[in-house]
């Protein structure tokens, strides 16, 4: 803590109030001929150095800092730092007054402050020397800050800033923008890191992105920006610079213009987020346990634990040979919101079949919905609704989840007034099929998962809307739209997040909303893509 506080000191004692007066130390002055204008507004670098036992550390720059010089009487001038920082800390102007120059010859003049047990930052007593020059549009100044005491006891550092800087023509650009602010694909795996785009807002002067829900602290305490100025302009600290945005910390980002204007941006990362776009798809195949061979495949995508249901698909044509076996009811579409694909979800007419052997096997469903979800489908033969373990493990708080979607509802309706005989759904014309999407948070004392679904703590079709476990839960619902369009589903917290606890977290998107009671219209399609997950 106390080497911070140095730190701290040493970067008040190197910009603020450095003196309260310069003087020619004794030497003769000149009046400054008419013709030499050294007024004017200055750029340049100052580079600061911490002195201890003759090793000298770098203890910061400032590229582009801003001096003013404005003529105070027949052979002096005032200076000005302006809008100085040091190490991200906005220090405010520092003033130099009543500087009086001495002839250098050649065209230089020359200015010696000195200030002896100077107080600085009201806790330090230090030394103070500056030298400066003025020559050929051109402003160069040593500060030398040494015997610094702290409370009686003097500190065993000294503080060195060199500053040179050139004189602005007046014409510079003023604009003071940062344009652009990428991260490097190449560091760190940025690429999984940050997600979607940063966002650069002018009127806040922030800049805020979103990371992977993945992310650990350890990961973004060294994500390298690639930042575009305004032109002519310079950024502190420099592109290309690791940073630690781990943690809720903010960078500062100062810009300076050509011109001198100075613009401050706070850069932080605002959530946590999972981005889902459906690009990348595997086969999966079910295989004989007698001989191996390939009984049955369908589709998932590649990214993320998503599952759906049509491992189930394959029971159906033993107890109903005139089902169609090429139907899914989950597979990849060309009709994508963006890039090449999106899941496509669709409602099967499965044709309904009562019970082969009642109270131990269920019937078979006339309207089988389609479904993509988080978890895994584990098929219970015995009730079918179990079959969707939902959830996978979440340590992160999610507030949102959106993306895009279209649906086509089937043309005719099927209603099921009892799901224990859901071969027996009816025609019913008064209703139209809508889809469905939703989102639920639920606690768990353990991970770990078993083949007895009565002992397993996921989620199923039977509760994921009514258990005592759920922490958070969002639904949204649509009926037809026939062009992409977003939805959003903002969670609703029942009980308090404690990140010390064990959860899970499911999305279903389901092609008929009442596909859990088996009905639905066969033939709605529901079209989703770029799935997004926002979480604190």
């Amino acid at each position: 803590m106390k080497k911070n506080l140095f730190f701290y000191l040493f970067a008040v004692l190197c910009t603020v109030s450095l003196f309260t007066s310069c003087s020619d130390d004794d030497e003769p002055t000149v009046t400054v001929p008419g013709n030499v204008d050294v007024a004017g507004d200055y750029t340049g670098t100052l580079d600061v150095k911490l002195v201890s036992a003759g090793i000298e550390t770098p203890a910061g720059t400032v590229p582009s800092q801003l001096v003013s010089v404005i003529k105070s009487g027949e052979n002096t001038v005032d200076l000005k730092i302006t809008n100085f920082s040091f190490s991200g800390m906005p220090l405010g102007d520092v003033e130099l007054n009543g500087c009086q120059l001495t002839d250098g010859g050649n065209g230089k003049y020359t200015f010696t402050a000195t200030e002896s047990s100077m107080e600085l930052a009201g806790v330090l007593v230090a030394d103070v020397k500056a030298n400066g020059t003025f020559a050929n549009e051109t402003l160069a100044i040593d500060l030398d800050i040494n015997n610094i005491k702290l409370g009686g006891n003097t500190v065993p550092y000294t503080v060195k800033a060199v500053y040179e800087g050139t004189k602005l023509s007046g014409t510079e650009s003023s604009e003071a923008k940062i344009l652009s602010f990428v991260f490097d694909k190449e560091v760190a795996a940025v690429d999984s890191l940050v997600v979607g785009d940063v966002v650069i807002n002018e009127e806040s002067k922030t800049i805020t992105f979103m990371v992977a829900d993945t992310a650990k602290a350890e990961y973004l305490t060294a994500l390298v920006p690639t930042i575009e100025v305004s032109d002519g302009a310079t950024v502190t600290p420099a592109s290309g610079v690791a940073q630690d945005f781990s943690n809720g910390k903010t960078v500062t980002y100062t810009v300076t213009a050509a011109g001198g204007n100075v613009a401050e941006y706070k850069a932080s990362i605002v959530g946590k987020t999972a981005f889902y776009d459906f690009e990348n798809w595997k086969t999966v195949e079910v295989k004989s346990e007698f001989d191996g061979s390939v009984q049955w495949t369908y589709q998932l995508p590649v990214a993320g634990a998503w599952s759906g249901a049509d491992a189930a698909l394959q029971l159906i044509p033993v107890m109903v040979p005139t089902f169609d076996a090429t139907q899914r009811s989950l597979l990849p579409t060309d009709e994508a919101y963006s890039g090449s694909k999106a899941a496509k979800v669709v409602t099967l007419d499965t044709e309904g079949a009562p019970s082969f052997m009642p109270g131990v096997f269920p019937s078979v469903p006339k309207v089988t919905s389609g479904s993509l979800f988080l978890g895994d489908f584990e098929v219970d033969a015995q009730k079918t609704l179990r079959s969707t373990r939902f959830g996978v493990p979440y340590s992160a708080k999610p507030i949102v989840v959106r993306g895009y979607y279209k649906y086509i509802p089937g043309e005719v309706y099927y209603r099921c007034d009892d799901p224990e005989k859901s071969n027996e759904a009816v025609k019913d014309a008064s209703l139209k099929d809508e889809c469905a999407i939703s989102a639920v948070l639920y606690e768990v004392s353990s991970y770990e998962t078993t083949e007895d679904h009565d002992k397993d703590e996921r989620l199923d079709g039977t509760n994921i809307y009514t258990s005592d476990k759920i922490v958070a839960m969002a639904v949204w619902e649509s009926g037809a739209t026939d062009e992409y369009a977003p939805f959003e589903l903002n969670l609703e917290y029942k009980q308090e997040f404690d990140a010390t606890k064990l959860y899970r977290f499911a999305i279903i998107c389901s092609s008929s909303k009442n596909g859990t009671t088996f009905s639905g219209a066969p033939g709605s399609t529901l079209y989703i893509d770029d799935i997004e997950v926002v979480a604190e």
